[in-house]
């Protein structure tokens, strides 16, 4: 069997503030960027992994939500805990001192984890939670 992550799915409710912290944060490469019925969609992903995405989207977009889910939705991405991307660099005290220059909310300073993962977090624009692991 032959699967790869393709793309994942991020909320956004400020496009350009989520242009911003992707492109011109995190260094991603805006890929697509769709506008439609007064929204908008924009996938971006890292340079040199042209086979894996994120797609920024509105969440209002999701057919079949209740005003009810709607405003749960909301109410969780101002808390941070609806949305999730883990990202990884080989250099994390640098990453996190590029992305905390760029007044991004900091979840937390690079810490060993106990289950033998160094990390760091922090919250896109739109809450999302933004967790950055070490790799070697």
């Amino acid at each position: 069997m032959d699967i790869n992550i393709h793309s994942s799915f991020l909320p956004q409710v400020d496009p350009e503030a989520s242009l911003v912290f992707y492109r011109d944060t995190l260094g991603f490469e805006v890929r697509k960027d769709v506008a439609y019925g007064g929204m908008r969609w924009i996938t971006v992903g890292p340079k040199g992994q042209p086979d894996v995405s994120i797609v920024l989207h509105p969440p209002a977009a999701t057919p079949g939500l209740t005003d009810d889910e709607r405003r749960t939705i909301s109410e969780m991405m101002a808390k941070g805990t609806y949305a999730m991307v883990i990202l990884a660099s080989r250099d994390l005290d640098t990453t996190f001192e590029r992305i905390q220059s760029s007044g991004a909310e900091v979840v937390q300073e690079p810490t060993m984890q106990p289950y033998g993962i160094r990390d760091c977090a922090f919250r896109d624009p739109a809450g999302n939670h933004v967790r950055i692991n070490e790799v070697k």
